[in-house]
């Protein structure tokens, strides 16, 4: 018995559950989880406990949708350099599983969405923060700053410090200088966060004309600067205890994940200077484990009777 012939695999129909996963790739959902370790923590501490769960999950999901939104128009932007570099040559824009016009179209969904989503559930203040976030994120990072100087990430990198912002209003509806010391916590943190990767990935960035610092400058530059943001990021965390009136267990973390991520500071710079390989890695995950366990401390703290 005959049977029809089998299309070529590059010609198939995409399935749904394979277009749904593409789409998603676009929010780029590894910095999601960076919205929700921010956020939340931010609006227990703005409530001196446990806010309404439904304010929590609709900030959250407005959250979300708000970042989603940058990323897509991050990888709409970024898609003719995405293409030439080994750790984004997979992007779905690259790839082909969502055209460009599909990705902009549902970045404008993402983020008229969001907007709308936020002030209804939340409030003004929380959705103008979200669209100020988009805004900087898209047009003062990706289509200003990042191909024009080694300095993009440090001003570009505003743009996440905005949850912060964002779950401080959903709570109170106001904005106080415990919000902007946790602003300002998120800014000092991003470059050291960053470099390091960037230095890991000289080469691409060279490739395709992106001065990233980490790219642009000698290891002992990098570490140097990335030290200096280290000790900047710590003494700001511990501006919170006397602001807003942090406990012990928010104290000790801060004194002790601080000394760490100062500590692994220190060692990409030493081995830059002395030849070996920097293993900028370390840092860089370093950096998101204690950026995190910064904000549960900050989460448990206002619990604790201590």
């Amino acid at each position: 018995m005959s049977t029809a012939p089998q299309a070529p695999a590059s010609v198939r129909p995409r399935s749904v559950g394979r277009t749904v996963r593409a789409y998603v790739a676009l929010t780029k959902p590894r910095v999601l989880e960076l919205l929700l370790v921010t956020t939340v923590p931010v609006m227990i501490l703005a409530q001196g406990g446990m806010p309404h769960l439904g304010l929590v999950l609709a900030t959250v999901i407005g959250g979300s949708l708000s970042a989603g939104s940058a990323a897509a128009f991050n990888m709409y932007l970024d898609r003719d350099i995405d293409a030439h570099m080994q750790r984004t040559e997979n992007r779905p824009l690259v790839t082909g599983e969502v055209s460009p016009r599909g990705a902009l179209v549902f970045a404008w969904t993402l983020a008229v969405f969001s907007t709308l989503w936020l002030a209804a559930t939340a409030n003004i203040l929380a959705a103008a923060l979200s669209a100020g976030a988009i805004f900087f994120y898209v047009v003062i990072y990706t289509m200003i700053l990042k191909r024009r100087t080694e300095q993009n990430i440090v001003w570009g990198g505003i743009a996440g410090c905005f949850p912060v912002l964002i779950g401080w209003s959903a709570v109170t509806g106001s904005l106080s200088w415990t919000p902007f010391i946790l602003f300002a916590l998120v800014f000092l943190w991003t470059p050291p966060h960053y470099w390091p990767l960037s230095m890991k990935y000289k080469a691409q960035y060279d490739e395709v004309h992106v001065p990233m610092l980490g790219a642009t400058r000698s290891g002992a530059q990098v570490g140097l600067q990335v030290i200096l943001y280290a000790w900047a990021t710590v003494a700001c965390s511990l501006l919170l205890i006397p602001v807003a009136g942090m406990g012990l267990v928010y104290t000790a973390s801060a004194l002790v994940f601080g000394g760490w991520f100062i500590y692994e500071s220190h060692r990409l710079y030493n081995r830059a200077v002395r030849g070996t390989e920097p293993a900028p890695m370390r840092v860089f995950h370093a950096s998101i484990t204690y950026l995190t366990l910064l904000f549960v401390a900050i989460a448990v703290d206002p619990l604790l009777p201590f």
